[in-house]
């Protein structure tokens, strides 16, 4: 069995006129969601990749005049997008996005940190923006699967690369690029690009002790029982059932919160101190990076209305919960929209 075309395949006749208006119009759209995931695993942000797939297309619309069928029409849009990117990122201050604050030690108690406003948090991706077959057959050359590639975690370890080692290893490991082709998209020598790959694997090597992130056991069905009981936890304020679900050794962190804990008992005794300060929870069901995700509203003692409180990214592991990132406000309820979510 042949695997799928190369990127830089061709789609149309050498040398004759390819992408009129409805030309183009057809195959830019059939390739938006898989550019717009790849800016946003190049950027880390959800608000930059949309700005950045405008970007791409305007920008390929005003160069089709120079597209002339001789590769593929995606290929040509990843690298004008994989271009914007780097440029994007060169302009930043951080051309970093995290998850946890670099360097900080798991907490004990209550946050007392307060939200970290000069840190770029990772945002999450929603499931509804995910590509439904491009990127579900990535080329020979990729090293990692498909639903690996999107988990939260995973993107949040590329975020650690420099901007051109994080690009070479998504065109090459999660795409299936060859060193050529990535060479042609990024410049420079194939045995330049095979040294960036060197380096860049070294780094989540470090990251993933086992060289790759954690493998999911779980069917959709497990995961789908898991999060009906999370959900139900929340709505019951039931700490004890939430606790339950964790693995021991269990991570929470809660960005824009500079805090983060680590283990049932540390993560138990800091929403006791947060669970009694609400008079209810209301928890909606999404998805967000191929991962069980959780829209949550609340309303206090002092205010019986629901506002939105929070956004939750679950990271199953053996039947039950090995991460949990949990989006506060503003952070969270400022990306409710996104995932369908009315932000009362």
């Amino acid at each position: 069995m042949t695997g799928p075309p190369g990127p830089f395949e061709p789609l149309g006749q050498p040398g004759q006129p390819f992408l009129d208006r409805l030309a183009f119009e057809h195959f830019t759209a059939a390739h938006r969601r898989e550019i717009k995931l790849h800016c946003y695993r190049m950027m880390g942000s959800l608000h930059e990749a949309d700005d950045l797939v405008q970007e791409t297309f305007l920008r390929a619309w005003r160069a089709r005049s120079e597209f002339d069928g001789r590769g593929s029409v995606r290929g040509w849009l990843y690298t004008i997008a994989t271009n914007s990117c780097l440029n994007a990122l060169k302009a930043r201050t951080r051309a970093h996005r995290f998850l946890q604050q670099p360097g900080r030690p798991p907490s004990q108690g209550p946050a007392t940190g307060g939200p970290a406003a000069e840190l770029a948090w990772l945002d999450p991706y929603p499931d509804a923006e995910l590509p439904a077959v491009a990127d579900d057959t990535p080329g020979p050359e990729a090293r990692y699967e498909t639903r690996e590639a999107v988990q939260l975690a995973f993107v949040a370890a590329i975020q650690d690369l420099p901007p051109r080692q994080r690009a070479a290893l998504l065109l090459s490991d999660v795409l299936g690029w060859s060193a050529v082709e990535t060479a042609r998209l990024l410049g420079g020598s194939t045995a330049s690009i095979n040294s960036a790959l060197q380096r860049a694997r070294a780094t989540l090597a470090a990251r993933y002790p086992e060289g790759r992130p954690r493998r999911r056991s779980q069917t959709s069905r497990e995961e789908g029982l898991l999060l009906e009981r999370y959900m139900q936890t929340w709505q019951a304020a039931n700490l004890d059932g939430f606790i339950e679900l964790l693995r021991e050794d269990a991570t929470f962190s809660m960005p824009p919160w500079r805090e983060w804990y680590q283990g049932r008992a540390a993560i138990r005794a800091f929403f006791e101190t947060i669970w009694t300060r609400f008079a209810g929870f209301r928890a909606v069901a999404i998805g967000a990076n191929g991962q069980p995700a959780v829209g949550v509203y609340a309303r206090t003692h002092q205010d019986p209305a629901w506002r939105a409180h929070s956004l939750h990214v679950i990271e199953p592991m053996d039947g039950g919960i090995a991460s949990l990132t949990v989006y506060l406000g503003p952070l969270g309820p400022e990306l409710f929209p996104a995932f369908g979510l009315p932000p009362p």
